[in-house]
């Protein structure tokens, strides 16, 4: 997975526990913007319809729902990726 703080890899063996950091800038791991249900477009910024409201997306929470959001996702791509798709959908010919 990637952290929500330092965009870096993380190389993750087993759960990520509530109390979990990241080894390479200490940032909370057990938060919603590293989370595979965060959601900016859904209610409360999360797709788990099921979920308690969390008002600090990057800080720990106590989330049951919390799954790691999985960095080869098509949903993760780099800002960079992202804008050489989007010219090369809109380059003119």
């Amino acid at each position: 997975m990637r952290c929500a703080a330092c965009n870096k890899h993380v190389d993750i063996k087993g759960k990520i526990l509530f109390r979990d950091e990241c080894p390479l800038c200490g940032a909370d791991l057990h938060v919603c913007k590293n989370c595979l249900f965060y959601d900016l477009g859904a209610d409360n910024d999360c797709r788990e319809s099921s979920a308690e409201l969390v008002l600090e997306k990057d800080r720990a929470n106590f989330c049951e729902y919390f799954q790691p959001e999985d960095e080869n996702e098509s949903g993760n791509n780099s800002t960079d990726e992202i804008k050489m798709k989007l010219e090369a959908l809109f380059k003119k010919k």
